[in-house]
């Protein structure tokens, strides 16, 4: 079932960030003015993260390099890479970037996706062996207090789960989010995790997923939710839950068949490439929670294929419209939950 990143791939992947984290432009803001004080470049807005389109794919295209760099020690650009982090995880910039979200009438600023991945970079600086890499961490710890306090606070208020295919899916950042507190041994956020997702999925039953996919969507509702799950509860207990959830696969072809695309140098319809490696990344991680005896494994295998084959050969050398985002999640799909 595993696929694993090879060198090659890592170093084609990495070259796609180290690119696209100094591009200032082409830009899209999401940006509440409170006056005319408040015009200015995305550079000086968010002097760590202004690059690859937007602020969420900046950050997750800086925990690609980090993952890549960890997991391949002699990977030719790591270099290239620690020079990039040194620039850009300065305090300086870190407190302009926590500044920002402190402004009022921001509250809701990359809330929950950007939450997950900044929480996904923490964690992924923490355990990668780079000399530097302690100082960069600690750099951008108080925005990583500050993310961490506003998740808190959103599980606080949020009555029902957002199940979108796209940024505002609550699953997909707490599955992220949850394994940076499960690795920092933070009990408050992995039990507010748990949870909500016990409140919010536990009693699914029979998820329609024949409704997806959108056509734009990078994410799947019905996968996400069930990833979540699988990491907030014990084997036996996701084994009884999944059965019920979706307890009849051939039923949701859509599920299990990659999306396809028209144009991948559209914006919108460029984010299918990322729902087929997203859903790689969810089924891979369902299927190894599962037991192996499970009637399911068959029909996750051969979705896990198909989805590579549809998407994985379109990441390297994409239009800008997948190739500032796309390798972070071709990373996921590729992924061994060990690593």
């Amino acid at each position: 079932m595993m696929n694993p990143l090879t060198m090659e791939q890592a170093a084609a992947f990495v070259a796609m960030p180290l690119d696209a984290l100094r591009r200032e432009y082409p830009n899209h803001i999401m940006h509440v003015l409170n006056g005319p004080e408040d015009v200015q470049s995305p550079r000086a807005l968010h002097p760590v993260f202004y690059g690859s389109y937007d602020w969420h794919s900046a950050v997750h295209g800086f925990w690609l390099l980090a993952r890549c760099a960890r997991l391949y020690p002699d990977l030719p650009s790591q270099d290239a890479i620690a020079t990039l982090f040194d620039a850009h995880f300065t305090a300086a910039g870190m407190a302009v970037e926590t500044a920002y979200f402190q402004t009022p009438n921001r509250e809701s600023f990359e809330r929950p996706y950007g939450f997950g991945w900044l929480l996904a970079l923490a964690h992924e600086l923490d355990r990668w062996q780079h000399p530097r890499a302690k100082t960069w961490l600690a750099a951008m710890q108080p925005l990583v207090t500050e993310i961490r306090a506003r998740l808190l606070k959103y599980l606080s208020i949020l009555s029902y789960p957002i199940r979108s295919g796209a940024h505002y899916n609550t699953a997909f950042a707490l599955a992220l989010a949850f394994d940076y507190a499960r690795h920092y041994g933070d009990s408050e956020l992995a039990t507010a995790i748990i949870d909500t997702a016990n409140v919010f999925y536990g009693a699914d039953r029979n998820y329609p997923a024949n409704f997806e996919p959108g056509g734009d969507e990078f994410l799947s509702p019905a996968l996400t939710a069930a990833l979540l799950m699988s990491k907030t509860l014990d084997a036996a207990a996701f084994e009884s839950w999944f059965d019920k959830y979706l307890p009849d696969l051939s039923a949701v072809p859509n599920l299990m068949q990659a999306a396809r695309l028209s144009d991948r140098t559209d914006p919108k319809v460029a984010h299918l490439d990322g729902l087929n490696l997203s859903r790689v990344w969810c089924l891979r991680q369902i299927a190894q929670k599962l037991p192996a005896q499970h009637a399911v494994h068959a029909q996750l295998t051969a979705a896990i294929a198909h989805h590579l084959n549809a998407s994985l050969p379109h990441v390297v050398g994409s239009h800008y419209s997948g190739s500032h985002w796309l390798a972070s999640f071709a990373m996921l799909a590729l992924e061994n939950s060990n690593d």
